[in-house]
């Protein structure tokens, strides 16, 4: 007796490959999903009744076989033929959470690798049903000799062009990978391919299966202990640096099932350090049964691993200090974006993060109880150009330049007021620097006064200090006002006029905060070039100056210091070559 499906089994067909599944290689696991739900509802009225899939391919088909609960024709009608429908569903039984998979879902996957699927199942006190399915939307329901125990056994005939899906070293290796860790024997002709231990239970190969099946040897092992979302699994830490912006994919099994070998969203963002191998029994599969599915337990579970993992790594610090140290070498950028937000992660930081200073390494934590105050400079090119100078000025700086440094020395005084933080402006530096004597000052004030004029185009401020190291003839110093002024002026350009306008107004009330060139007049070269009599040499070599000041501080070159930069340059040469004024 013919029957059809209702529903458009090809659109269904189309959805399933295409829209919902990554691969056809999973219609194996809907297979065994189907089994491993049909022993279990099995063994909940039979306690003892056998637990075996056994799975036979070769000679164009495979043919998997389950010693569960089997059904009855009007399951086969319900189950088979009426996608998509909860309710008798439900009345079966087969809706509990004990179970894997939707049995006419997972049974439909088939038609990824086949036009046509059979199924032969029976149930206690039940006459054996044959169902035979087609890819174009039929079925038939016949009679056939009796099975003697209760179970199903489908075969599935692949269609042209996916023979390779039902090859026997395929079939196997899809076996052992979705089913390795599942509490029932899955044979694959003469191969069993279940029966390992799971890796956190007692006799489980943990640091062998992260190498089987991540790639690396562990830094350590974390366990991991979720009641609520009914997982247990084990974080690896990795050996080696990872990237923040990389996904960190986790191999997560659901019931013993594999769900996804790459799944994301488990863990917090920042514990990218770690890869992870879990099975839960309360998360929640999408559609696809490849992925965790976005809710309130899934969110709780999250929290809840962040806590276990931040335990381990507070745990650390206070048995073994040292492995802190390594840890932190290799896996700072997490830390310390978890330290953002978390003071006790704060306080590890703290104190065991070496952070570069002009006086070498240090915690910030070594750092103040030597200088007092943790002065720092809030980006690479600042912390390059100034950190010799303030070292020579007896300043300490921290570099604060790298990633997230910055923000942690900063919410590290909001957290504690003990703790003083102040960011070095340049404008610091200069409070410690010598101002010239009288007779000094008469002798270098004709320099400072035509410095001003060639200065003066560029919107520069000349200054005669003396400072330390006296072999760094000037220094271009931006503080945080003139760093404003700038922005102001070029975000003027590139506005409308009526914001133009109003930053015009801004602008001009901070028109008086310029860069400085702070010419040293220690230095045995300026006081060279203050005993010359020669205006236009002195102009190319401050117009020198000042460019070589810009290149030293990394500043970013005008198109006018480009042009001024050459210039100088040329003029220079051209006066050491000829001996003439140019």
């Amino acid at each position: 007796m013919g029957h059809s499906f209702q529903v458009d089994l090809r659109g269904v067909v189309d959805l399933l490959s295409h829209h919902l599944y990554a691969s056809p290689r999973v219609y194996l696991r809907e297979l065994l999903q189907n089994a491993v739900d049909a022993i279990t509802a099995r063994q909940s009225v039979e306690p003892t009744a056998p637990a075996l899939v056994r799975i036979e391919c070769g000679g164009n088909l495979l043919r998997i076989s389950d010693t569960g609960i089997g059904l009855t024709e009007e399951q086969v009608h319900e189950l088979l033929a009426t996608i998509g429908r909860s309710g008798k569903r439900d009345e079966l039984g087969f809706a509990r959470h004990e179970f894997l998979g939707q049995f006419g879902i997972g049974l439909l996957s088939c038609f990824l690798v086949a036009d046509e699927i059979q199924v032969v199942t029976k149930a206690a006190e039940a006459p054996t049903v044959y169902w035979t399915g087609f890819s174009d939307g039929r079925y038939e329901v016949s009679a056939g000799p009796e099975r003697h125990e209760p179970g199903t056994t489908v075969t599935v005939k692949p269609r042209p062009g996916a023979q390779d899906w039902l090859a026997p070293q395929r079939v196997t290796e899809l076996a052992r990978l979705f089913g390795s860790l599942l509490p029932v024997t899955v044979e694959v002709g003469t191969n069993t391919v279940t029966g390992r231990p799971l890796p956190w239970q007692e006799g489980g190969e943990r640091v062998q299966f992260c190498q089987e099946v991540f790639g690396f040897t562990p830094y350590d092992v974390i366990e991991l202990d979720v009641p609520e979302a009914g997982l247990k699994g084990l974080a690896y830490v990795l050996p080696t640096p990872a990237s923040p912006a990389a996904k960190a994919g986790h191999r997560v099994y659901l019931k013993r099932m594999l769900l996804a070998e790459g799944a994301e969203g488990l863990l917090p963002d920042w514990a990218f350090f770690v890869r992870c191998v879990i099975d839960a029994s309360e998360l929640r599969p999408t559609a696809s049964r490849e992925a965790l599915y976005e809710d309130g337990l899934l969110e709780q579970t999250r929290e809840r691993l962040g806590d276990q993992l931040r335990g381990w790594l507070v745990g650390l610090s206070q048995r073994a200090p040292a492995r802190v140290t390594e840890f932190l070498a290799i896996h700072h950028l997490g830390v310390k974006a978890l330290a953002l937000h978390d003071d006790e992660m704060l306080r590890l930081v703290d104190r065991w993060w070496p952070m570069e200073t002009n006086l070498g390494r240090l915690t910030l934590e070594e750092f103040r109880n030597r200088y007092g105050v943790i002065r720092y400079c809030s980006t690479l090119d600042e912390f390059r150009q100034l950190s010799a100078v303030a070292a020579a000025q007896q300043l300490a700086v921290v570099n604060a330049g790298y990633t997230y440094d910055a923000e942690l020395i900063e919410r590290l005084g909001m957290a504690d007021s003990s703790i003083l933080v102040d960011r070095l402006d340049p404008s610091d530096l200069t409070t410690r620097f010598h101002h010239l004597s009288p007779g000094e000052q008469a002798a270098f004030d004709p320099l400072r006064s035509q410095a001003q004029r060639v200065l003066d185009r560029l919107g520069c401020e000349a200054v005669v200090r003396g400072f330390d190291p006296v072999t760094l003839p000037a220094l271009y110093l931006v503080d945080r006002d003139a760093t404003f002024s700038q922005h102001l002026r070029q975000t003027q350009d590139e506005v409308d006029d009526d914001w133009a306008g109003v930053l015009a107004a801004i602008a001009q009330t901070a028109a008086q905060a310029r860069p400085q060139l702070v010419i040293n007049y220690r230095n045995a070269l300026v006081r060279r070039i203050a005993s010359l009599s020669d205006s236009s040499l002195i102009e190319l070599a401050i117009e020198s100056l000042y460019a070589q000041s810009l290149l030293l501080g990394h500043h970013p070159m005008r198109p006018a210091d480009t042009a001024l930069l050459n210039r100088s340059f040329l003029g220079l040469l051209d006066r050491a070559v000829t001996g003439e004024e140019p």
